[in-house]
């Protein structure tokens, strides 16, 4: 059996000028992908005005760029492994700036739907291989460490600009607008790409195991469409199938690549010391982030009674603390604290954003805005620190696979923590609504305060109370078991991570083409 493998790393020489700003150009894209989970949130109205979708159109002009980014992370990421990753980048740049102007002009919903699938293919490009170009440009321990720090800023970041951005866009434009504002930012990854990001890839790559792609995207897409949908539409036999249709492949993929001559996804990658524990535990950070997203968004907007704009503004309130932790996480790291303890140190301080959430009323705004604010800075500090772990333990010609390894578990974590998390709430909801509500009242706080709205004033106000203070007591719950899993991971973060070795990777054992 063959396998890509390098010598063990030593240290390489401090980035200049020239790299540094290479990333800013590197975090541009990588802005634009995070912000398209995000940036139809208030253009799907005007969306559905032009081109008239149905339910089910409508459901996956949301969804398919996600699920498609999902099911070919691994793909991409072993891919521009073996053709270089600065080729792939700027190839994924292309074919998103193109999927961007087809979905900008569409005339219906199918190529709409179409031009988000491509959207999708070009994010899985873009995203592993942005990371893997940090690990060959920034071979100096502390100097990564800030560069992935600035990388787990800018994807949390545009995630939750990408809603406002949206509403400004089509407020004074056209839906299509929103589309087309990635353009720019392409076509300047373009033009500087050539010339600032190094060309590298795996010298001994092996040859393409072609089955494992297929097996990939089976084992992803079910098993993620099944927990996402699971916490708004119950444990519905067809979401059940689909999780263990996604466990049966995951089963056949996992099998494929201890067999293969040349797997996807190398199986030795799990044998550097701490990599492992940091897919691990970065799948965890994105459960705690997702499940509380899931809650927050709907209590600013349903039990505050904020509009759609104003919800998304308050909710960038909290990413303000984001930009500090990962930054201060890495300087603790470089003076010498154990890695272990700044990430069991994360857990604890997003453990605390939870606690705020449990205390949090029918009229918390501030309560709820330092709550998300505390965790995702928590968050962010381990995501950081995971990934610059993982990155540093892994041959650099395996940088690529690695991060989609890590983006594809984070993907993952981040449905099951909205499936998990989100079934708590539901669960707690239903039982805290009074008997004689309607039934739509009964199932989720959206129906109910629809139904409120076709009642006399006296029974619209007081269902309307009953399911807010409702669904309050559900993110309350929630939020105490999201606290717990994360205290319970901070305890996993010592006892795996203690005494870790700081990993000093350098660009000399894969090839380098600048």
């Amino acid at each position: 059996m063959t396998h890509s493998t390098s010598p063990a790393p030593t240290p390489g020489p401090r980035a200049g000028r020239r790299e540094w700003t290479a990333l800013g150009v590197l975090m541009l894209p990588l802005l634009l992908v995070s912000m398209d989970v995000s940036v139809l949130y208030f253009a799907i109205p005007a969306i559905s005005a032009d081109l008239e979708p149905s339910g089910t159109q409508q459901l996956w002009i949301f969804d398919i760029y996600a699920f498609v980014l999902a099911g070919l992370l691994m793909t991409m990421g072993s891919l521009g492994d073996r053709i270089g990753r600065r080729r792939l980048l700027l190839c994924g740049a292309a074919a998103f700036g193109a999927a961007s102007v087809l979905a900008a002009y569409a005339d219906s919903a199918g190529t709409l739907i179409a031009a988000r699938a491509l959207l999708g293919v070009g994010g899985a490009t873009l995203m592993p291989s942005t990371m893997a170009i940090i690990r060959t440009m920034f071979t100096d321990p502390g100097q990564r460490a800030k560069a992935v720090g600035l990388w787990s800023g800018v994807m949390t970041g545009g995630i939750a600009l990408g809603s406002v951005m949206s509403g400004v866009l089509v407020q004074y434009f056209w839906w299509g607008s929103v589309f087309l504002v990635n353009l720019p930012a392409m076509v300047l990854l373009l033009v500087l790409g050539p010339v600032l990001l190094p060309e590298s890839r795996n010298p001994r790559p092996g040859r393409f195991d072609l089955l494992s792609v297929p097996l990939s995207m089976a084992a992803v897409l079910p098993l993620i469409y099944g927990v996402k949908e699971i916490p708004s539409e119950g444990w519905q036999p067809r979401y059940v199938v689909c999780v263990a249709v996604g466990l049966l492949f995951t089963a056949l993929f996992a099998h494929r690549q201890r067999t293969a001559e040349s797997p996807l996804i190398p199986p030795e990658l799990f044998r550097g010391r701490g990599f492992a524990p940091a897919v691990v535990l970065n799948l965890v950070s994105s459960f705690g982030m997702m499940g509380s997203a899931f809650f927050t968004t709907q209590y600013l907007q349903s039990v505050l009674g904020k509009s759609s704009m104003e919800a998304a503004l308050w909710a960038l309130l909290p990413t303000v603390l984001v930009g500090v932790a990962a930054p201060v996480a890495a300087q603790l790291v470089q003076k010498g604290v154990d890695r272990a303890h700044v990430v069991a140190g994360g857990f604890a301080v997003a453990a605390c954003g939870y606690g705020l959430l449990v205390l949090a009323g029918t009229d918390s705004l501030w309560l709820v805005l330092a709550g998300a604010g505390v965790l995702a800075s928590g968050i962010v500090t381990v995501m950081s620190q995971m990934m610059d772990l993982a990155l540093g333990t892994v041959p650099v010609g395996n940088a690529g696979t690695a991060s989609s390894l890590l983006e594809t578990g984070a993907e993952f974590g981040g449905a099951l923590g909205m499936a998990a998390l989100g079934s708590i709430g539901t669960a707690v909801y239903r039982h805290e609504m009074p008997s004689t509500a309607p039934a739509a009242a009964r199932e989720t706080l959206g129906g109910a305060l629809d139904t409120a709205r076709r009642l006399p004033d006296g029974a619209g106000d007081a269902l309307t109370t009953a399911a807010r203070e409702a669904f309050t007591s559900g993110m309350n719950a929630a939020a105490v078991a999201g606290a717990l899993l994360l205290l319970a991971a901070a305890t996993l973060a010592t006892t795996t991570l203690r005494r870790l070795p700081t990993p000093t990777p350098t660009p000399t054992p894969e090839k380098s083409l600048t």
